[in-house]
């Protein structure tokens, strides 16, 4: 069996020093945010290469109160992209806002910047754009017609921890940004978690005032707010973490390189990473013509896979009704079509990589969808 994600031997290799930063918290008796969770924000803000992070309890979390935090509210609109995990759009929805959904390029599969504009109106307040599958969005053009609009623009980072484009981190381009920890992130917690990061001093207090009971002192609440607070234990297990993220994305890397240079020759064409990028690789996607062939032969040789995603957001019952209906985003439902996701983690085996790349190759005649 090859697993698509492998935690367990991941862990096994940190095993003391997670021990020992849960047994700190446990000897401490601070259990919810306190030091532990202060000491990772002032690290993983550093990682960022911005001047706050604010850690919460999960990555939705996180885009709901960076909205927030952006002024976005009731009626406003908010572009972003189908080609997403569905708590994009439902972080927007919590705002009370609109969810407007545009195309992705077919080549990176983030947001196309030549799609904005035309999804501009009077009530556009703000812009998302994901960082899919470990890979920065066009941020330069994203951002540059964004302040031609006077719009915030808010980095969904979820998937990209430790990406760059340009010599800038993730996270770091937005006006803010939003980070997922759940446990099969590239940097993953024992249970939820996420951040946001900002260099806005005003937004950042606003963000820690809202993940919080909506007070700066305890019983003291200044609006209605919310509980996202972090866990102390998420917190110095992310720290431990953390510290280990550029062997992992390095480990990560290599495993991409490998299946390149193994799936080339069969016809199969891998991610796409663009001058100046660097892919973090939380998922290794391919396009394949025939899906359902590709997942049974994955199947009968005891292969992990994924799909990320099978349904674009405008075609689900929930949320469809903000989208504009079948064939209004055509590369996002082509590639919801034909993306199936290989194992990749920093314990893979190139012997792994091999058998994986064997076992497609004996599909006879097969082509990916990239080469029709």
């Amino acid at each position: 069996m090859i697993a698509f994600n492998d935690l367990r031997s991941l862990h096994a290799e940190i095993r003391d020093e997670l021990n020992e930063a849960i047994a700190s918290v446990i000897d401490s008796g601070v259990f919810v945010l306190g030091p532990e969770v202060e000491n990772f924000e002032r690290a993983f803000a550093e990682y960022c290469g911005t001047r706050y992070a604010i850690a919460v309890n999960s990555g939705t979390s996180a885009l709901h109160l960076s909205l927030l935090a952006a002024g976005v509210g009731p009626g406003d609109e908010v572009i972003t992209v189908s080609m997403t995990f569905e708590a994009t759009v439902a972080a927007i929805t919590y705002a009370g806002a609109v969810p407007v959904m545009v195309d992705v390029d077919p080549t990176t599969w983030t947001m196309d910047p030549s799609q904005i504009e035309a999804a501009i109106t009077p009530r556009t307040k703000a812009v998302i754009p994901v960082h899919l599958h470990g890979l920065m969005a066009e941020m330069e053009a994203i951002r540059e017609i964004s302040d031609m609009y006077g719009l915030r623009v808010i980095e969904d980072a979820a998937q990209a921890h430790g990406a760059d484009r340009n010599g800038q981190r993730a996270g770091s381009i937005g006006d803010l940004a939003a980070f997922s920890f759940y446990p099969g992130k590239n940097l993953g917690a024992l249970g939820e978690g996420g951040a946001v990061v900002t260099s806005d001093e005003e937004a950042a207090e606003r963000v820690r005032m809202l993940r919080d009971w909506g007070a700066t002192a305890i019983h003291h609440p200044k609006v209605p707010c919310f509980n996202y607070r972090m866990d102390a234990i998420q917190g110095a297990v992310l720290k431990v973490k953390l510290s280990h993220l550029e062997q992992w994305t390095e480990d990560r890397r290599h495993v991409a390189e490998r299946y390149q240079s193994a799936l080339l020759p069969r016809g199969l064409a891998g991610p796409h990473e663009p001058n100046g990028s660097r892919h973090v690789f939380h998922v290794y996607a391919i396009r394949v013509a025939d899906r359902a062939t590709v997942a049974s032969v994955l199947n009968d040789a005891s292969i992990g896979y994924g799909i990320h995603y099978p349904v674009p957001v405008h075609l689900q019952p929930a949320y469809q009704q903000w989208g504009r209906g079948k064939g209004s985003l055509p590369v996002t439902e082509k590639l919801s079509k034909e993306v199936l996701s290989l194992p990749i983690h920093p314990g893979l085996s190139l012997t792994d990589v091999e058998l994986v790349a064997e076992s497609l190759g004996r599909i006879d005649g097969y082509p990916s969808a990239s080469t029709r």
